[in-house]
């Protein structure tokens, strides 16, 4: 009779395990959410669909976070390679860099989730569905967030973010390695303090210019999932936008991915200092399914059920809300077996591996922005002493950024510098001034000691505890933003102490995530280098470059204005005056902008044809030489104005990056293929329009401005083009 029985139970199981098609392996990713989707109960149903999905015991699914990190590595959740915050990555202007970097992300991650699974742990942060890369357009240097961001230009952003959901994403033709997201959906760059009822009013033509490019890239290269922004847009709630969420997105773009709320902006739809479109979590909750929002990051969907009674929503509506965010675990391959999945493969040997350290230098590297160089830098590395001073040489906080992972091996700038530093030689520290205020005690040991070094370096400029997201900025008086430009007044005086009657150099090392004003640096420092928030590896990084291993290569992905009365009111979404694009006022640095320790020269530029019809293409052609004694990466740049436009069009257009290394005395042509679609403007209604007429097509190492060749950058050449 016990064998009879065994006999009996093991024919249940197997039949339990038959009868459940979302397990086959065989069957398509939506045949098998809709068979789970079968099986779930109204609450079960919901539960699914809030950040932190419960398991379903009685079908073994497990519990699973939808709340991930990877902005710029692995965050919240462990040991992770720390790479340059994107700002940073921004300033490199390198498509593949970004690739090579967000594939390293994805790799550790798949390693961590891995690990974290095998022993039972789905805490939030170690789940593989990433809310990154932030797109959103740095419109305004006071946002505190624009650190997340890979600066002020749509093209730019677009080739980044494109690059970094690949890498996220992996190439595998059934398995995604990671979820990517794009955020935050749309028009959303502060003020920090007003977003959860902020509107964001902006032109047709500013949108579909400068806001939606890189989402609609994004789609393009089918990135898994979009986020909707606190804000509203033109007038709707991004998270109930009938036009961004449904016309654009889902039936222009033919997104196909899930949506997601920011975190608890559902509860903005009828909390007292929201945007007062719905009495209750019920009625908002209902409202966001039916915009399309599958997932809820926050506590209002639970509230679906309730809604479900009230004839407000029918469960068939949450059922194709859920089925879309479903896909996404069979993508991961999170109810598939071991052996189906090549990602589930990855061990933790890749984790902080001697390789990703050396990516995240080589990126580090590549992210330092030369501002200055009166003849300083490259210095060597016996001199005799040598003096590391300011707030953020030894602080952690100042490599790291924004929404960040940790590692144990963090290189800081005094570090950094040390190890670089010949066995002969001296190195002193003393931080000599605090962040953001004067000292309390009135003695000075610290300034002088630069007068009694052959070389100081000063570390200055701000950190995440000043700029960032609303909660995050614990000492900005302005939730994570930045009303004040200056950097705070200390930090100049205690610049101006190092160098008064030092004949020695003083190098000014910049930390931060944004533009900031550096006027005053820029007089009193012999150097100045901007080092963004450069990761784990930002202290060694800081070292090649100061030490002439490396030639600084980075370029500024945002115009550093000279104040903020060069700018609109940070509240007005319209681009007029904004960003190099319609900015007619100079500069303190121009977008595009970096040296370098060799000269490059522009030689010969010229197009295989000077006029075009609109179904045709030319190739414009430019010689770039190292005239210098150092070997160089130099970041080529095109740009192409509309002379004859209808309508108000950019005063320059950034269409072609090309990254040329370049030895001692050597050049190389360089060509850029310009097609019609590079020539469209778009018109006051939002529409793309090809109109004849002039274009200057210019090529040079920064923006085509006399401001950059007065701050000593590569020069440019331009050439006329005629569209017939």
């Amino acid at each position: 009779m016990k064998k009879i029985t065994i006999i009996l139970l093991f024919l249940g199981a197997t039949s339990f395990a038959d009868a459940q098609a979302y397990l086959n392996e065989t069957l398509s990713n939506e045949d098998r959410a809709r068979d789970l989707i079968s099986q779930l109960t109204l609450e079960e149903k919901v539960d699914q669909m809030i950040m932190n999905a419960p398991a379903v015991d009685r079908l073994d699914i497990p519990p699973y976070d939808w709340w991930n990190e990877a902005l710029h590595g692995v965050g919240r959740a462990g040991i992770a390679t720390v790479f340059p915050q994107a700002i940073g990555l921004g300033a490199t202007f390198d498509q593949d860099l970004a690739y090579r970097v967000s594939s390293a992300i994805s790799d550790e991650a798949r390693a961590m989730y891995n690990a974290a699974s095998a022993q039972g742990n789905y805490l939030r942060y170690s789940g593989l569905t990433f809310w990154t890369p932030n797109v959103n357009i740095f419109r305004d240097p006071r946002w505190g967030r624009g650190q997340e961001t890979y600066g002020e230009d749509p093209y730019l952003t677009s080739l980044l973010g494109v690059s970094f959901v690949k890498g996220l994403q992996g190439d595998d033709p059934r398995y995604l390695k990671t979820a990517a997201c794009g955020k935050h959906y749309a028009v959303h760059s502060g003020p920090e303090r007003l977003r959860h009822e902020f509107d964001a009013i902006a032109t047709a033509k500013d949108m579909y210019e400068t806001y939606l490019p890189a989402f609609k890239a994004l789609v393009d290269a089918d990135v898994e999932s979009i986020m909707c922004a606190y804000n509203r847009t033109n007038g709707e709630a991004c998270c109930a936008h009938k036009t961004l969420l449904g016309d654009l997105l889902r039936d222009e773009w033919g997104f196909e991915g899930h949506i997601l709320s920011d975190c608890w902006a559902i509860v903005d739809f009828y909390a007292d200092n929201g945007h007062g479109i719905s009495a209750n979590a019920a009625e908002a909750s209902a409202l966001a399914v039916k915009s399309g929002v599958s997932l809820n990051c926050g506590d209002s969907y639970p509230a679906l059920v309730d809604a479900v009674d009230q004839g407000l929503i029918t469960e068939e509506e949450i059922d194709e809300a859920l089925v879309k965010l479903l896909i996404t675990r069979f993508k991961l391959g999170l109810f598939d077996s071991d052996d189906a999945n090549p990602y589930n493969k990855i061990g933790t040997e890749v984790v902080n591996s001697d390789a990703n350290r050396i990516l995240a230098r080589e990126a580090a590297v590549k992210s330092i922005v030369m501002l200055k160089n009166n003849g300083a830098l490259p210095l060597k590395n016996d001199l005799n002493r040598y003096y590391v001073t300011g707030p953020n040489a030894a602080d952690i906080g100042s490599l790291i950024g924004n929404y960040y992972g940790v590692n144990p091996n963090m290189v800081t700038f005094l570090e950094g510098l040390a190890g670089a530093v010949g066995p002969g030689s001296q190195v002193q520290y003393r931080i000599g001034t605090l962040l953001d205020r004067p000292n309390a005690n009135p003695i000075d040991w610290a300034s002088g000691v630069a007068h009694t070094s052959d070389a100081t370096f000063y570390v200055m400029g701000i950190t995440g505890v000043i700029e960032g997201e609303e909660g995050a900025a614990i000492a900005s008086d302005d939730f994570g933003d930045r009303l004040k430009y200056d950097l705070p007044q200390n930090q100049i005086d205690y610049l101006k102490k190092l160098k008064d009657g030092n004949e020695n150099p003083v190098i000014a090392i910049v930390t931060g995530g944004s533009p900031m004003n550096l006027a005053e640096v820029h007089e009193i420092a012999d150097a100045v280098l901007l080092v963004w928030y450069p990761g784990q590896e930002g202290g060694n990084a800081l070292a090649d470059v100061v030490f002439g291993k490396e030639s600084p290569s980075g370029r500024l992905p945002i115009t550093f204005p000279k104040s903020f009365d060069q700018l609109p009111a940070y509240d007005d979404y319209s681009m007029e005056g904004r960003t190099y694009k319609y900015m007619e006022a100079e500069p303190l640095y121009p977008f595009g902008f970096g040296l370098s320790y060799s000269k490059v020269s522009y030689e010969g530029m010229k197009l295989s044809s000077t006029s075009m019809k609109k179904s045709g293409e030319v190739t414009a052609s430019v010689i770039v030489k190292n005239t210098g004694n150092y070997g160089v990466d130099e970041v080529v740049q095109l740009y192409i104005t509309d002379n004859d436009a209808s309508v108000r069009v950019p005063l320059f257009d950034l269409k072609g990056i090309k990254r040329v290394n370049l030895a001692p005395g050597t050049s190389a042509k360089v060509d850029f293929t310009i097609d019609a679609d590079m020539l469209q403007l778009i018109d006051e209604n939002g529409n793309e329009k090809l109109e004849k007429g002039v274009f200057t097509v210019s090529i040079g190492g920064s923006l085509p401005t006399p401001r950059s060749t007065e701050l000593g950058a590569s020069n440019y050449k331009t050439a006329t083009l005629n569209l017939k």
